[in-house]
């Protein structure tokens, strides 16, 4: 079989025919393409139809779909077979394509069957040798035949001539039934294809609706295990705060002490009590004092801080200066001209059986907010640095939050312990609030409490939520949804579970960066410019010395 395609080309008015006998063949109106079609209709540069040659047949490989080319009147699918006689035409363009195969057929006939002609055939030629005309082939082919035809008895003629004509009715019975066969093929493989589009379109309906499903449930899976896994992940990097003041005197820096009870005399004509403010009423005769074996005034406090890398805490300002809440201890200040004085001052992380130290780095002066530090130097690997939330729509009314800290402090601590152990422990450290402390420490039993809520309420400088917590939760951090830290708990209100309120970390953000605090990826970006500076300055000491 020869390969060849005859093509009749009609654009709007203009027809041409074209033969190709290539086995793949491009219609379009980019360059690229065999046959070119310029019409103002299209003027974008592209292939509209690819055939290719395969099974001694013509094919569709591909086609531009916007087009909306037609096959036989109806829309063209990929790898239908091109037959003689179909058209493709570009409805909306008055353009077609009308194809009829070119194939070359062997000429040669054989037969078992022998013919024993040779006495007309002898007669024909003795005839033709006679004639008076000079065309002897054809006198011998007329000859010939007509010497055949007497041969041929009438009977034989016309069993040959119904043998035809029943083959002729075979033969076109059976195209027919061919023909209509294939009609009814093409129009099953068509129902079936739109079975199966329509199948595979609610297949990617029904996936996507499986995913959306499987994203609402890893949320909400996520959100059920939200406050176990902060817990594991970032609980080691929230730190029970542990402090000691006492009031000195302004001008000398002696402790203030209260009067000694031995030396006071009640006089009869003072009155027993004197009022040393507006709402607070102080015994004159306690006084405070440089002087005497009176007891030295020290108070104690406890809050929640957590790490922020870089030896930097995040903390409450009245978690670092309890003083400035207490309308009592002011008082006294006040009347003594005292101010108070920190004696001690350390964190306590999970795991830890040792405190340590911090300092005061950098205080709010509006939000309730602290940076403290310890030496970089000190800080474990093993203590979690807390993220902190950067996206200001993190925060919004009905999110889950979760916070970890001490809330009530050891004696929280202590109520986690069996009965028997924690009466063990009272006895042994009731009296000292700093030796219980030091021994929970050791024996890995600080440990914040983790609760979980939601927004209730915000605005730009508050959060409030309803994940329970107490005094001495304030400085924890309030964890997000995204897993980040979004704000920093500093008061509780009493009488509602529901109004528990953090400053929004955008706030200790800003605090840090004052304080000198720089994010992990910024650490690391320093210390690579620092190593290629020192290599920088090493490769240039090393130059000078060789010249």
């Amino acid at each position: 079989m020869a390969v060849g395609l005859i093509i009749h080309v009609s654009v709007g008015a203009e027809k041409r025919t074209e033969f190709f006998a290539e086995e793949n063949i491009r219609f379009g109106s980019d360059e690229s393409c065999d046959l070119q079609i310029h019409t103002e209709k299209l003027s974008s540069k592209s292939v509209w139809l690819e055939l290719g040659y395969s099974d001694n047949i013509y094919r569709v490989i591909n086609f531009l779909e916007p087009l909306n080319l037609q096959l036989n009147g109806k829309p063209i699918r990929r790898f239908v077979a091109i037959n003689d006689g179909d058209t493709i035409e570009v409805p909306a363009n008055d353009i077609s394509f009308s194809f009829f195969s070119l194939a070359s057929k062997s000429s040669l006939i054989t037969t078992n069957r022998e013919l024993h002609v040779a006495p007309f055939i002898e007669s024909a030629a003795l005839e033709s040798a006679v004639s008076p005309k000079r065309d002897d082939a054809k006198a011998f082919l007329r000859e010939f035949v007509r010497e055949l035809s007497r041969e041929i008895h009438w009977t034989t003629k016309f069993v040959v001539l119904a043998i035809v004509l029943a083959s002729l009715g075979g033969v076109f019975y059976l195209g027919s039934s061919y023909n209509n066969e294939l009609q009814r093929t093409r129009e099953l493989a068509e129902r079936q294809g739109e079975v199966v589009r329509r199948l595979e379109e609610q297949l990617a309906e029904n996936n996507e609706q499986l995913g959306l499903i499987d994203k609402s449930n890893k949320a909400i899976i996520k959100t059920v295990s939200l406050a176990q896994n902060l817990r594991v992940e970032y609980g080691n990097g929230v730190c029970l705060i542990v402090g000691v003041y006492d009031l000195v005197d302004k001008k000398t820096g002696k402790t203030l002490r209260y009067p000694d009870p031995q030396s006071f005399q009640p006089s009869p004509y003072e009155p027993a009590e004197q009022p040393m403010e507006e709402g607070i009423n102080v015994p004159a005769q306690m006084a405070l004092t440089t002087e005497g074996n009176g007891s030295a005034v020290e108070y104690d406090f406890i809050g929640t801080g957590f790490n922020v890398g870089g030896g930097y805490v995040v903390t409450n300002r009245h978690v670092v200066q309890p003083w400035e809440e207490d309308d009592l201890v002011k008082q006294m200040m006040k009347g003594a001209n005292g101010r108070a004085r920190i004696k001690r001052f350390v964190v306590y992380f999970p795991n830890f059986p040792q405190p340590f130290p911090i300092k005061a780095r950098q205080l709010g002066s509006r939000e309730d907010l602290a940076i403290v530090s310890i030496d970089a130097d000190l800080v474990s690997p093993d203590i979690p640095v807390l993220p902190l939330e950067t996206d200001s729509d993190a925060a919004s009314v009905g999110k889950t939050v979760v916070t970890m800290g001490y809330p009530n402090g050891p004696d929280r601590l202590l109520a986690m312990v069996d009965d028997a152990e924690s009466k063990s422990i009272n006895s042994r450290f009731g009296g000292s609030r700093q030796g219980l402390i030091n021994y929970l420490a050791q024996t890995r039993k600080i440990v914040p409490l983790t609760t979980q809520g939601a927004i209730t309420d915000l605005d730009t400088r508050r959060i409030v939520h309803d994940a329970k917590t107490a005094e001495g939760g304030s400085g924890a951090p309030l964890f997000g949804q995204s897993g980040k830290v979004i704000g920093v708990n500093f008061g509780v209100f009493t009488e509602s579970n529901a109004a528990n309120m953090a400053v929004p970390v955008s706030f200790a953000i800003d605090l840090l960066r004052k304080a000198g605090w720089k994010t992990a990826e910024e650490m690391k970006n320093e210390k690579q410019n620092q190593s290629q500076t020192a290599s920088a300055n090493t490769n240039t000491s090393t130059q000078t010395k060789a010249q």
